[in-house]
């Protein structure tokens, strides 16, 4: 008999069914208002609550998503200093995001039905916010 702990199986490598890569469609949203180069983008993604962003992989991310036609970059050499890439999204990019906000939405239907199943005072709260937000 073993003494140590098990560890419980659905704890290693589990997949909950989570969205991969939450960057991919949190950039291409920004870049729909936005063109912008890849500090600027990622200054607004951390605004947008991602907490840390390694900047090489970022970079990749920009580079895949510019092979996979989801965006363009032209050189930008109007202002001082060294060019810089200034990124858009494609019409493609406009579709697969489109995609993932469907996917979303799915999403954050199964989260609010597991909160209001794990508390079910956050159904009372979400209700009572929706309808502060409609009366304002």
């Amino acid at each position: 008999m073993s003494t140590q702990q098990e560890e419980p199986k659905h704890s290693k490598g589990a997949n909950l069914g989570a969205p991969k890569n939450f960057l991919i469609p949190i950039t291409l949203l920004h870049l729909r208002d936005l063109n912008a180069h890849g500090y600027e983008l990622m200054e607004k993604i951390t605004q947008f609550g991602v907490e840390s962003i390694d900047q090489g992989n970022f970079y990749r991310i920009l580079r895949q998503l510019e092979k996979d036609a989801l965006v363009t970059s032209v050189w930008d050499t109007t202002t001082g200093g060294p060019a810089k890439r200034i990124y858009s999204i494609t019409a493609a990019g406009e579709q697969y995001l489109e995609l993932w906000a469907g996917s979303l939405s799915y999403y954050q239907k199964m989260l609010d039905q597991f909160f209001t199943l794990y508390n079910p005072f956050y159904a009372a709260f979400k209700t009572t916010a929706k309808e502060q937000e409609e009366n304002n």
